[in-house]
């Protein structure tokens, strides 16, 4: 890039108010960091905080920047969007949001709405039922044109864990009910593909019940079946058949042995986290249902594993533990296809090790730390890597200040990955690769030297190509958003 900037200005707005933010959707178009240079160019300080000098700014730059195309409501009285869940389809035409609402005391479900098949999992106090909705908005007539409801389930929407858009097919997993519900995006709704779970192709239960007939029942509950759901039943006959191959290559029954040891164990693995390949392959990650229903507080030191699994042939292409060398090589080196990274306009393509030499190192030596550490080993490492699989969707940005070809910078403080970073005590530092020297600063405070407060933190989201950042910080009880706008002097 020919035109770096020489520094990142941060300007302070104040948080827009909770209760609107939690019911309506502001669908707003970026008029482009050009609108706010006559606005700041007689300010010669790097960041405009709270004091008087900077009234002005602070007042008029979300109009400058910002022009308002809609306001939307789109959650239902009693439900809270949730500021963590948002997708967008490729071609911008739709936005994907959830929203979720508490089950009070005196409206709780009955058994057989919370169980509703035999591999549902128990709620705890950490791990509550609600009432969620997931809100198709078609964003160029600023309305919400569909959506869907899922009552008494638990779906983690929080940085789209639960749910995943590649295309226009949408992936929602109910941990509570243990199933994928997919949906295609077709004409302004959600159009159900299929269910995976309990069935695995679409007639499975009209073909089951012109067998069983005591299933088409009223009183039928399938939390008494005694039988193995269609998808786990998959698994196990995967593992099945994989023992039983490795015993005849080896010629020894140990590896059967292994698996009828650890039968009860595989039959009592929960769906915890999934993610779409691509339209037609879907990656499961497979854990203990404590882990599942967040009674641990370090998941990912336990044991879990991976399933590659077909929607269309209902078929287990593979499964992997979470310490597999053969899954680590394969997301190493295709760590692009687990994240549907997509170039943006300028053809800037978020940084991983397996497109990027300088990401590629640091990778490596975050390896080799885990390996060497006191308690670590490979397996460790293995393990701790492989904890990022799952890939939650639209989790990484493209934009070329975070190239690493272009800018050397701790990725302590800031990183591809939109995720919340501790807030640092100085300016996050940005060195140009070519010369070494400091290009340019991004400030996050105020604060001029250590801070007392070691928990706040802060997330950034970058514009795809132009110089421009947003970062959400939570100071004390609310959530202040800094505006982080490329600093030009402008001649009189």
């Amino acid at each position: 890039m020919s035109n770096l900037p020489s520094e990142f200005g941060d300007i302070k707005q104040k948080k827009v108010p909770h209760r609107n933010l939690l019911h309506s959707l502001y669908d707003r178009e970026i008029n482009g960091c050009s609108m706010a240079a006559n606005l700041l160019k007689n300010y010669e300080g790097n960041c405009i905080g709270q004091n008087n000098e900077g009234d002005v700014v602070r007042k008029r730059i979300f109009e400058q920047l910002f022009k308002l195309k809609y306001r939307i409501k789109v959650s239902p009285e009693g439900e809270q969007l949730n500021r963590e869940c948002s997708l967008f389809t490729e071609n911008g035409h739709y936005a994907v949001v959830g929203s979720a609402a508490v089950i009070p005391d005196d409206m709780r479900p009955q058994f057989y709405e919370m169980y509703t098949n035999n591999e549902a999992v128990s709620p705890n106090p950490l791990f509550p039922l609600e009432d969620y909705t997931i809100h198709l908005v078609n964003l160029k007539h600023g309305a919400v044109s569909h959506y869907i409801d899922f009552k008494s389930d638990k779906i983690f929407l929080s940085h789209n864990q639960g749910i995943y858009l590649l295309n226009n097919t949408l992936a929602v997993l109910s941990v509570q009910h243990q199933v994928i519900h997919i949906y295609k995006i077709i004409r302004n709704r959600f159009c159900l593909l299929r269910k995976i779970g309990r069935f695995c192709y679409e007639d499975d239960h009209l073909l089951i019940t012109s067998v069983y007939t005591i299933m088409n029942r009223a009183m039928y509950r399938p939390f008494r079946e005694n039988s193995v759901n269609g998808l786990k039943h998959k698994l196990m006959i995967f593992l099945y058949k994989k023992a039983e191959g490795e015993a005849q290559k080896t010629g020894t029954q140990y590896p059967l042995r292994k698996f009828y040891q650890h039968f009860n164990q595989f039959l009592s693995l929960r769906m915890w986290k999934m993610q779409l390949l691509d339209e037609n392959h879907i990656l499961i990650r497979y854990a203990p249902e404590e882990v599942a229903t967040i009674k641990i507080q370090e998941p990912n030191t336990q044991a879990s594993f991976f399933m590659v699994y077909n929607m269309v042939t209902t078929t287990v292409l593979e499964v992997f533990e979470n310490t597999s060398d053969d899954l680590l090589k394969v997301y190493e080196n295709f760590c692009d296809n687990f994240r549907n990274s997509y170039a943006n306009p300028e053809g800037f393509m978020p940084c991983s090790p397996a497109n990027n030499i300088y990401s590629w190192e640091s990778h490596q030596k975050f390896k080799n730390t885990i390996i060497n550490a006191k308690f670590g080993g490979i397996m460790e490492a293995n393990k701790r890597i492989l904890a990022q699989l799952p890939v939650a969707a639209q989790s990484f940005t493209s934009s070329p200040y975070l190239d690493t070809y272009l800018y050397s910078y701790d990725e302590k403080w800031v990183s591809p990955m939109e995720r919340p970073k501790v807030v640092g005590e100085y300016p996050i530092r940005f060195y140009s690769r070519e010369s070494g020297l400091l290009s340019f600063c991004l400030y996050t405070s105020e604060s001029k030297g250590p801070t007392l407060d070691r928990r706040r933190l802060v997330a950034f989201t970058f514009h795809p190509t132009d110089p421009f950042a947003i970062s959400v910080q939570r100071d004390n009880f609310e959530y202040v958003v800094n505006f982080h706008i490329r600093k030009v002097y402008m001649p009189e």
